[in-house]
């Protein structure tokens, strides 16, 4: 039972490590909206059975985040009210914003990580457009304690404040 457990778990991760390659791919061609990201979330997320497996998602895609420049990780650039240290910094690069963070915690590296998956490479007026169904979907915010479901909140609205400033940038 156990064996075809580990198989099972193998065929999966090699599946999602096909599938990731792909998905960056369309990423870096910047072609994908905001709502085709969050569905192939979902798709990735559909993939495990329960909680323990998408913990350990999680904490894979802390691996992928972006790295932030040592210059950026700063008071300014952290997000108040998280209970981890959550450093986040933004960009306006030919109209859209590109985001780096990190944490020291692995599993707010990697909800940070989903976010600027997201959020990254695209217009102001996009992010703030957004609705993050994904979050709903996956069910992350219910597995979440009460501290770390905050500090999602806390990094949503950070992300958004930036995309203000960025589009008020542009309009004025």
């Amino acid at each position: 039972m156990q064996e075809k457990y580990h198989s099972e778990k193998i065929q999966k991760k090699q599946l999602h490590q096909s599938y990731n390659f792909l998905l960056l791919r369309k990423i870096f061609r910047n072609s994908m909206t905001t709502n085709e990201i969050q569905d192939a979330i979902i798709e990735e997320f559909s993939i495990f059975d329960d909680w323990l497996d998408k913990y350990q998602y999680i904490i894979d895609l802390a691996k992928e985040l972006p790295h932030i420049a040592p210059e950026h990780k700063t008071e300014q650039n952290t997000i108040k009210g998280c209970q981890s240290k959550v450093w986040l910094f933004a960009e306006l690069q030919d109209g859209k914003v590109i985001f780096t963070a990190d944490s020291d915690a692995v599993i707010t590296k990697g909800i940070i990580a989903l976010l600027v998956r997201i959020f990254s490479n695209q217009t102001p007026a996009d992010i703030l457009n957004t609705d993050l169904y994904c979050i709903e979907k996956i069910g992350l915010k219910e597995n979440l304690s009460p501290t770390r479901s905050n500090g999602l909140v806390a990094m949503i609205k950070q992300m958004k404040l930036y995309a203000t400033a960025f589009q008020y940038k542009q309009q004025h």
